[in-house]
């Protein structure tokens, strides 16, 4: 009798889990399917019409304003360079961080964790203000290739910002890699450069992956940074502050430029073209995010 109690309850657990899931599938696709059928109806057709009705005629044009005029093609573009760079920059230190932090012991070893930890408890709302006036500073010091405006410094926040996580994911995951390996590795003659970049990076290659997408999708969607340090008007040097401006502060301009005349469709059509890149760099690794994030707790 115990074990068909059991067993019932089971069953409607799994009844209720699939039911949680088709509503949060809803919840998601929900939006996802009006953004793209709105970006290629007018303005008419999208606040009087059923939003999930097909457009009356399917143009591309909203996609071209978005792209020219709305200048959505420069912000992708800039958007491309930041996050790779910004990703990069994370994953190399993170990736050399949490190896040392989860292989070597050394004192001072649990301190260094911690203070990496602690950027986790930190949101980016508190720190705007000191943030902007440190790369205010660093402007004066090294120049305004790395000062407010500049991409170089973007990255920089973002590898800073990106790392804490990075570290506390990888260090966990470099703990679960085998001793033998590297020992042997060691015997043969393999300095620490080498064991880590031709050994344990492979071997780490899931979680890798896993936590790659993540700062990507991350850096990707951020907007208050940008907003922060990538100020918009003329700058001192006469160039339009805009013309460095990341996709989502390009995104949003669309929808408060024009005021009640808004270019809805073009606004539709610039959030298609933001979030298709996340899904099919999702779709096409997500066997990999998901080994990455079970991979730790099966081995």
């Amino acid at each position: 009798m115990a074990t068909k109690t059991v067993k019932r309850e089971a069953g409607v657990l799994n009844k209720l889990s699939h039911v949680a899931l088709v509503v949060w599938a809803i919840l998601i696709i929900y939006p996802l399917v009006f953004t793209f059928l709105a970006a290629f109806k007018s303005n008419t057709e999208i606040f009087i019409g059923n939003p999930f009705a097909l457009p009356s005629e399917w143009s591309f044009g909203s996609f071209t304003r978005a792209w020219t005029e709305a200048r959505i093609g420069t912000y992708f573009l800039n958007s491309l360079v930041v996050v790779f760079f910004g990703t990069a920059g994370t994953m190399l230190l993170g990736a050399m961080a949490a190896y040392v932090l989860a292989r070597y012991e050394f004192v001072g070893n649990r301190f260094i964790y911690f203070l990496f930890i602690a950027g986790l408890a930190f949101p980016v709302y508190l720190t705007l203000t000191p943030l902007f006036l440190v790369v205010q500073d660093l402007g004066k010091l090294f120049g305004p290739n790395f000062g407010l405006g500049s991409h170089t410094a973007l990255i920089l926040v973002y590898i800073a910002y990106s790392l804490p996580f990075t570290v506390f994911f990888l260090a966990a995951f470099f703990k679960t890699l085998p001793n033998a390996v590297a020992e042997a590795a060691m015997i043969d003659g393999a300095s620490h450069t080498r064991l880590f970049f031709r050994v344990m990076m492979p071997m780490a290659k899931p979680g890798l992956i896993s936590i790659t997408i993540f700062n990507v999708i991350g850096q990707w969607n951020q907007y208050v940074l940008p907003v922060a340090l990538l100020p918009g008007g003329t700058q001192p040097d006469g160039t339009d502050g805009r013309d460095s401006w990341l996709l989502t502060q390009g995104i949003a301009s669309i929808s408060t430029s024009a005021g009640y005349q808004a270019d809805w469709p073009a606004l539709f059509a610039a959030l298609s073209i933001a979030i298709i890149p996340m899904i099919i760099m999702y779709t096409i690794f997500q066997r990999q995010i998901q080994s990455g994030l079970t991979a730790g707790a099966v081995k």
